[in-house]
């Protein structure tokens, strides 16, 4: 792989991570400006907005980037500035035709939703907030094929730059819009929430600025390109979309998933709450719980990971096409080991820790904690089905990708509402983790049938992985509860210095065993050595 590849897919993880990590520290002053009924409506928004906007746009970027990289390798340059044109066309559609779908179907989304006669103001509610979020489909498809071209040319830091740039823009539009309707004009929340999910659109044109302005600055080195174009391949607008169609489905598939286990909570959580005796209210209470405030925090060691691991899949991608099989055997250790190490300690640890992180970014809440311990495992599921669907890509086996999701899927509708009924939230996590769980097992086999690849060493490491993960919640666990009889988690300052605490407890003793067992060494390679030597620390 070129230093200049290596340099922009590093630019790249950490634009994404940044954009990640805003994305989820706001909601700290976001949920102490609305509360949990806010974020509910706030989730109810952008649920089906998220799924709109992966079905748009999900794969252009990396589908767009791998057509445009395969003709600029053979000097087709034209082909690529042939598919921007009528793209930028195409997406511009596109996005108004998908605004205006979302936008007329948010009174049928939102009585989907509310169902109780009792609630069905509420109802005109989700449909405004709804309606509101609607207007940044316009602008995002546009922005994608922006990406997707400047990333085909290797150009990865505009990509990066503007995903960065859009989230702060959405950011403070959100949580000023919010504090502005509330504490200043004496708006309505129904009115804040609504500003806050049209900051998508806001934040969209601030990413658009930065992009229009690498693209002026970066025109004329294209157009050089252009003028060493050899014109041999006479290709079609209906045969670049045909291409590009093919690539983008399994993206498409990848970044769904999520919002379609969401979407089905969306659709049955309410109702079979309240077929079991909830109150509405409650039980949009402890939808707001699932799907916003612990999903937001279950998201932070997949991102973490994903990136880490995602990393290596182009590795996995060019062994295989070499059929260099103790190459790509080599790849999927490292990719496997890598995720495994840097995640299971992570979601086990946020599982301990859950009451005090939940007391910080939100507030004390029983039903908060007990939510965030459950679901926290989960997210070791969402990482490994990221990595083994984007493996699957990799070597050339992504119509699987289909497969497995729709089987995932339909695990999950068809559990969903029995589970909740017999256990309440902890039934629509645990429907979500069988349904993933099928998934990744698909993907897992597919892997080992096409790839000829076997999990011998993964599991042999993993289990190494396993006993020192389960060291480290041990010892975290008591030192927890040591700290429990100083301090309160359901202190905001206390509860942040316990977990200040653990952490650096629990990550010190796991890292601590990694190194002794050269463990680390075997999974990030010779880098662990200098990075010691400059700390001057010796194991």
């Amino acid at each position: 792989m070129s230093s200049k590849l290596l340099r922009g897919t590093f630019i790249l993880t950490l634009g994404t991570f940044i954009s990640k990590f805003l994305g989820l520290f706001y909601v700290i002053p976001f949920f102490a400006l609305v509360g949990e009924e806010g974020t509910a409506l706030y989730n109810y928004a952008y649920i089906p907005y998220t799924i709109f906007i992966s079905i748009a746009t999900g794969g252009i970027p990396a589908s767009v980037s791998k057509f445009i990289s395969k003709y600029n390798a053979i000097e087709e340059y034209e082909v690529g500035r042939k598919l921007f044109k009528t793209g930028l066309l195409l997406m511009g559609i596109t996005g108004i035709i998908s605004f205006l779908i979302l936008y007329a179907a948010a009174p049928s989304l939102a009585g989907t939703v509310i169902t109780d006669p009792a609630f069905l103001a509420h109802k005109d509610d989700v449909t405004t907030v709804i309606r509101a979020v609607s207007f940044a489909l316009i602008i995002i498809p546009l922005m994608s094929i922006i990406r997707g071209y400047f990333q085909g040319h290797q150009s990865m830091e505009p990509t990066a730059i503007s995903q960065v740039i859009e989230q702060i823009v959405r950011i403070v539009f959100v949580l000023v819009g919010a504090y502005a309707v509330l504490h200043l004009l004496n708006g309505s929340l129904v009115t804040a929430v609504s500003v806050s999910v049209f900051a998508a659109f806001i934040g969209g044109l601030g990413g658009l600025v930065v992009l229009l302005w690498y693209w002026y600055k970066k025109k004329p080195e294209y157009d050089a390109l252009l003028l060493n174009d050899k014109r041999t391949v006479d290709i079609s607008v209906k045969e670049i979309y045909k291409e590009i169609l093919l690539y983008s489905i399994p993206f498409v598939l990848v970044g769904i998933a999520n919002p379609l286990f969401q979407f089905i909570d969306q659709l049955t959580f309410n109702k079979t709450m309240v077929a079991i005796g909830y109150k509405f209210k409650d039980a949009e209470y402890a939808f707001s719980i699932l799907n916003f405030q612990a999903q937001k925090l279950v998201i932070i060691p997949v991102s973490l990971a994903t990136a880490f691991s995602l990393t290596l899949v182009p590795a996995v991608t060019r062994s295989f096409t070499e059929q260099d099989q103790q190459g790509l055997n080599r790849q999927l250790n490292q990719t496997f080991q890598v995720l495994m190490y840097l995640t299971l300690p992570a979601t086990l640890g946020l599982s301990l820790l859950a009451e005090p992180f939940y007391t910080v970014f939100y507030a004390a809440d029983a039903l908060g904690t007990e939510v965030l311990q459950a679901y926290a495992p989960i997210a070791i599921l969402f990482a490994l089905y990221a990595v083994t669907a984007a493996i699957l890509q990799g070597i050339d086996a992504q119509k699987f990708n289909i497969l497995s999701l729709l089987v995932g899927i339909l695990i999950k509708l068809s559990l969903n509402i029995p589970l909740i009924k017999l256990m309440e939230t902890k039934g629509a996590i645990l429907a979500t983790a069988l349904g993933y769980g099928a998934a990744i097992l698909i993907n897992l086999f597919v892997i080992k049938a096409f790839s000829k690849y076997r999990y011998r060493l993964v599991f042999r490491r993993g289990m190494l992985i396993v006993i020192f993960t389960v060291i480290m919640y041990v010892v975290t666990m008591l030192v927890y509860r040591l700290l429990s009889m100083f301090l309160s988690p359901e202190v905001k300052w206390e509860a942040l210095v316990m977990i200040i605490i653990c952490a650096a407890v629990g990550a010190g003793i796991y890292f601590y065993l990694g190194l002794k067992t050269k463990l680390v060494n075997f999974l990030f390679g010779s880098r662990v050595d200098r990075i010691l030597a400059k700390l001057r620390i010796k194991v």
